[in-house]
């Protein structure tokens, strides 16, 4: 696999990666995420793409050179727009001569073509394109490819408020991350009045701390819900259940999330400076401690994404315990059974699931990941002779661990837009099936009325 920097060491100091660079230094920056032709052509022979599809929206920008159309020698031909420029691919070390074509006759699609094979060739679904420009008398464009699986990925997504819908874009970073110091230090305005008040640290605790993950999650439902004007999270009542799991989790929740997190940042920028006890304070002092206080800004500034990701999987957890109340599923949560087993879910109860039925009648375990990398290993142990489902919203799962998956029986169960979408592996295989098929039929068409007579 291409090697995707790390952002962060064990460290207090950031280790700064190619990503990090090119998002503090490029005037534009274009993002997109591959769709499995993307990248197919550099791990299938018989594949013929060989580059990348770029979106009219963005390829008519103003990002590349103006495309020009080519010299034909029959005029009847449909023409062939075109423009040339050099790309710079530091992971793979190489520079190339790229081509972005819009052949007129295929209507609006259009390649850039002329990538290093190398970069592509080992990317799981939904990876990343990046492309940093940047301004002179000609524009330089320096290239990498973000695996969806490293934690670049993360460090992409939370420093341009990537959302989990986004496809394509052109982003001015230095603005975005402007626009996010400058939130965080409006906030800090009022930690510093209340430091000088003495009460920062019942400020901190009364203003800025971080909710529980379960009331954060209660929280994020509750503005979704009044948004969408829905009662519940019944998910026999919902078209798409598994959509709004993923809106609610990566999106609105997010956004919360990231709120109460620059609250806390701008209580940490203000005591790495000042301390927690008010002192008199000069104008000289002022910029001695601002300047000596330097690498702890950056350091606060640049520590979001760990916290996010080390939170995520309960916030799944939680909103599936929601849909399954609201829609009215019998189970049992965090049962510890034989083996030390202890499944997310058990439906409709750990006593039904260790009797005799079988066929429909039978109990099932539901697990919850919301990424599973090579996690989903761990839950085979949870396996019994009962069914296990394994509900997720990752997108990077490759097709051999989807196939390992169905060779064990598990069951993978995905937002509805991801089992169909172009950019994951997951509508080719038939052991992957999305949360209206897995609430309406599984549970309401088979195991429910079955549960309910046996």
């Amino acid at each position: 696999m291409v090697k995707q920097a790390d952002l962060f060491s064990s460290n207090a100091e950031p280790v700064t990666s190619l990503l990090n660079d090119l998002l503090h230094a490029a005037d534009a920056v274009l993002v997109k995420k591959l769709s499995n032709n993307d990248r197919d052509w550099a791990q299938f022979e018989n594949k013929h793409q060989a580059g990348v599809y770029m979106p009219p929206p963005q390829r008519d920008s103003g990002f590349f050179p103006t495309l020009v159309t080519k010299a034909r020698t029959y005029g009847r031909e449909s023409a062939i727009r075109e423009t040339f420029f050099e790309t710079i691919w530091p992971q793979v070390e190489e520079k190339k001569k790229t081509r972005l074509v819009h052949y007129t006759s295929k209507g609006a699609e259009t390649h850039m073509t002329g990538v290093p094979k190398a970069a592509f060739a080992t990317l799981l679904p939904s990876s990343w394109l990046v492309m940093g420009r940047y301004n002179g008398e000609l524009p330089r464009f320096e290239c990498l490819t973000v695996d969806a699986n490293s934690d670049d990925a993360h460090l992409l997504e939370d420093t341009l408020g990537i959302g989990p819908d986004f496809v394509a874009g052109i982003f001015e970073p230095r603005e975005i991350l402007a626009a996010e110091r400058a939130h965080i230090l409006d906030f800090a305005e009022q930690v510093a009045i209340a430091w000088a008040a003495g009460d920062i640290a019942a400020f901190a605790t009364g203003r800025a701390a971080m909710p529980a993950t379960a009331e954060l999650a209660v929280l994020a439902r509750g503005q979704y819900l009044g948004e969408k004007q829905l009662p519940n999270l019944n998910p026999f009542e919902i078209d798409n259940p598994g959509d709004v799991i993923r809106d609610i989790s990566r999106g609105t929740e997010w956004e919360l999330f990231r709120e109460f997190q620059r609250r806390e940042r701008a209580v940490e920028v203000v005591r790495s400076i000042l301390g927690d006890t008010p002192f008199e304070l000069t104008t000289a002092e002022t910029i001695r401690r601002l300047v000596n206080g330097i690498a702890d800004i950056d350091r606060i500034m640049l520590s979001a994404s760990q916290q996010r990701k080390s939170r995520a999987g309960y916030s799944f957890e939680h909103h599936i315990e929601a849909m399954l109340q609201d829609g009215g599923v019998p189970f049992d949560k965090q049962v510890i059974m034989e083996a030390k087993k202890r499944p997310d879910f058990v439906l409709p109860s750990a006593r039904h699931l260790t009797g005799s039925a079988s066929g429909p009648a039978a109990g099932l375990i539901l697990s919850a990941k919301t990424t599973l990398r090579e996690r989903w290993k761990q839950v085979q142990r949870e396996m019994t002779s009962n069914d296990l489902f394994l509900a997720t919203v990752d997108e990077s799962i490759a097709a051999n661990a989807i196939e390992d998956m169905a060779s064990l029986g598990i069951i993978l169960v995905v937002p509805e837009s991801l089992k169909k979408s172009k950019s994951t592996e997951y509508v080719r295989h038939d052991n992957v099936i999305d949360f209206r098929t897995f609430f309406r039929e599984e549970l309401a068409g088979r195991r429910i009325p079955a549960w309910t007579t046996a």
